[in-house]
């Protein structure tokens, strides 16, 4: 009983805190990425001024309908160069209040009186060593313009190029931390695309249904444009910790079946020991089924009992952890979390409980087995 307790609290345990870095990691993500994105299913841009954007662009569900055009282009500042995603943005993406958690350095502003601002990822502002506080030196991003055949004699005429000062530093993850964030407008001029856009970002306010919605934009959107959540979005991500979660379960299961199985040699040495007492059962008229249904309840009721008791640690920790924060992560890592998260999901408990419970009976039954062996033997010789 102490193994599956032992065994049953770690898998729970472990898989709360697997839920608890899960959460950390895409609420991450989550500041940057929105509940719903949009984007052509073939090309790079689509126009969306049609009858049905429009009409979305006023829906009362939507918080926040942002306008993305995104390319990659040349940065240069002083005498670094390096290529990054330009996001252009209209200004309903400055809704999302979660932006300024991002933000490593500065201020997330991308107009102001002197103009177009842009707010730089922490890689890209690493490698260029951008100077957010320089008001003298800006950002110049190149881009190749469209429809124009090379100019071999002056290259340069061949490139749009413009300037920018850079208000802050975003930090989330590299992925996205390699890219610049700008005004929709300055994206325009700089890519040459009057009307097109990448993508629809959308937002939707408190309590409205994010799949319902999706499955409303699906349907009427058509299939010419690709609509996801933000699972969809970060797929990637959700894969990998889908997975670790899923290989650690079966790794402690196997422990835990091991646990368990230990059951059979107490049921057998049980059944050994009560020898006599099975053949006097049997001589007063009990049949074989009663004799393996009582080995068989005495063995479910040691192994989930051990269950149900490992089921409370893992909630006694579970309590302790998420309000004392009990095990830190250590000093490095104060600046994202000081202790390891933690969270509770109730399929958790009945995943485990229903573990225990199948492998339980599969062994129990095993054993029981055994206690009607030879039964007529036994009979005899007393």
């Amino acid at each position: 009983m102490v193994g599956v307790m032992v065994g049953s609290a770690a898998l729970i345990i472990i898989l709360s805190v697997f839920n608890g870095l899960e959460t950390v990691v895409l609420n991450m993500f989550d500041t940057i990425t929105p509940q719903i994105a949009i984007t052509p299913a073939k090309g790079k841009t689509f126009d969306p001024n049609t009858t049905y954007f429009n009409q979305l662009r006023k829906n009362k569900a939507v918080a926040a309908f942002t306008e993305v055009l995104q390319e990659n282009a040349l940065l240069k500042y002083n005498n670094k160069q390096a290529v990054g995603m330009v996001k252009g943005v209209s200004m309903d993406y400055l809704k999302n209040t979660k932006l300024d958690s991002t933000i490593k350095e500065g201020r997330f502003i991308l107009h102001n009186r002197s103009g177009d601002n842009a707010v730089i990822g922490s890689a890209l502002q690493s490698y260029l060593a951008v100077n957010t506080v320089d008001p003298f030196t800006e950002l110049e991003i190149y881009s190749p313009k469209k429809d124009i055949v090379p100019n071999s004699l002056n290259p340069a005429d061949d490139f749009v190029a413009k300037s920018i000062r850079v208000s802050g530093v975003f930090e989330v993850q590299q992925d996205f931390d390699n890219g610049i964030i700008v005004p929709l407008d300055f994206a325009r001029e700089l890519l040459g695309e009057n009307k097109n856009v990448s993508a629809i970002e959308i937002n939707l306010q408190p309590g409205v249904d994010v799949d319902n919605f999706q499955k409303e934009v699906i349907e009427r959107a058509g299939k010419d444009y690709e609509v996801k959540n933000q699972a969809e979005q970060n797929k990637s991500l959700y894969h990998i910790l889908n997975t670790e979660k899923w290989a650690v379960y079966i790794i402690l299961t196997f422990i835990l079946i091991i646990a368990i199985f230990n059951i059979i040699g107490s049921l057998t040495m049980l059944v050994i020991d009560k020898v006599k007492d099975v053949a006097i059962l049997s001589s007063l008229g009990a049949g074989k089924k009663l004799i393996k249904r009582i080995f068989l309840f005495e063995g479910m009721m040691i192994t989930m009992s051990g269950c149900v008791l490992g089921l409370i640690i893992g909630l006694i920790f579970y309590y302790f952890q998420h309000t004392y924060g009990l095990i830190k992560m250590g000093e490095e890592n104060k600046t994202l979390v000081s202790s390891y998260p933690i969270g509770l999901k109730w399929k958790d408990f009945i995943l485990v409980f229903a573990t225990v419970g199948i492998f339980s009976f599969l062994a129990s039954a095993l054993s029981s087995n055994l206690s009607v062996k030879k039964i007529g033997q036994i009979n005899q010789s007393i």
